[in-house]
């Protein structure tokens, strides 16, 4: 989109989520640090409900037409076949993890994200269509935990699909009451009651719910009430996701708004770093220091969303998000210097 179309909000809400999903799997980092297992929960409570809906709402205009099925192969496609098999064999022969599992088919660490949202944009001109989706999305997605597998991550696609499915349906006048006063005071104390309850999270949840992963059968929680433990942490994540976008900026931010366009750059090689600091031995260096480990660790992640987002760094990487889009735009641009050179008048 042209930079003045542009809702500055939505690349705030973009940037600050992205972020979150950098500081999430740094934490992995010194997860044996006390306090990281509360972070971690209290962000991936209502964070990734947040990414989906934003996803959902950012995919209205998304139809089986020629141009936008070219897009989703080029932004999405191209770039999970380019990066799944990158990072896995990153990860086991640069790392030394034991990764394992057939590439593509069964999504690796951060990779499920694009898979999983390609395939909500297929059926998006189905869900849009009318409400009743959204209330036949939630029932969708308790049932959708019967399943346990990791093919194409589809418990994830069935579990989250609510949250895909109302971005689909509000509108920007909806969202606009997340600008009234009320909300905004409500929200503090939201976030605060959210964060106490991450405290507990295994008294009344498990982390394998807040993930939406895995199947019910691998959850060791009785069978008549795991339907309504996972409506629960669904409730809780749409109200945190709701509470924390309310408390982000309207107006553009500059060069922070900026950077909420290049959350592709960043979702895509922040994996890279986190796992080289991983085999430089980071985990090691913190041992001793654990609470100063767990701080320097998240601001480390928050520093490394800001510099993949960096106007300088985004514009080496870039390219490598979208192969085929910037070979054609480069095309493009040399064939208007071509045509232009042709059509300009020559002196005597």
């Amino acid at each position: 989109m042209p930079p003045t179309s542009r809702d500055p909000w939505l690349d705030n809400v973009k940037m600050v989520l992205v972020t979150l999903v950098v500081v999430g799997h740094a934490i992995g980092l010194v997860e044996e640090t006390a306090g990281s297992h509360w972070v971690y929960d209290f962000i991936y409570l209502w964070h990734i409900p947040a990414f989906v809906f934003i996803s959902g709402y950012l995919s209205k205009s998304f139809e089986w037409d020629r141009r936008r099925l070219k897009s989703l192969v080029y932004t999405l496609a191209i770039p999970y076949l380019l990066f799944e098999p990158a990072l896995f064999y990153y990860r086991r022969e640069v790392v030394g993890e034991g990764v394992t599992g057939p590439l593509w088919f069964e999504p690796h660490w951060t990779m499920w994200y694009l898979i999983v949202l390609l395939m909500w944009r297929l059926v998006t001109p189905i869900l849009k269509r009318h409400w009743i989706f959204l209330p036949v999305s939630v029932i969708v997605s308790l049932v959708g935990g019967i399943w346990d597998t990791e093919a194409l991550m589809f418990p994830r696609f069935l579990g989250l699909l609510p949250f895909f499915v109302l971005g689909l349906h509000l509108k920007p006048r909806h969202l606009a009451r997340l600008d009234d006063v009320w909300v905004k005071v409500a929200a503090v104390p939201m976030l605060v009651g959210i964060g106490v309850m991450a405290l507990y999270t295994d008294a009344w949840t498990e982390s394998a719910l807040i993930w939406y992963d895995t199947g019910y059968s691998e959850i060791p929680i009785d069978s008549e009430f795991v339907f309504q433990t996972r409506l629960t942490v669904m409730m809780v994540g749409l109200v945190g996701a709701f509470a924390a976008m309310s408390l982000v900026p309207r107006r553009s931010l500059g060069w922070f708004t900026t950077m909420g366009t290049a959350t592709m750059v960043v979702y895509l090689f922040h994996g890279f770093v986190i796992k080289t600091a991983k085999a430089l031995g980071w985990p090691d260096v913190t041992a001793s220091y654990p609470m100063t480990g767990l701080v320097v660790t998240v601001v480390g992640a928050v520093g490394l969303a800001l510099l993949l987002a960096s106007p300088p760094v985004r514009r080496v990487l870039e390219p490598f998000t979208n192969p085929l889009g910037w070979l054609e735009a480069r095309r493009d641009a040399r064939r208007r210097r071509d045509d232009s050179a042709t059509s300009a008048p020559t002196s005597a």
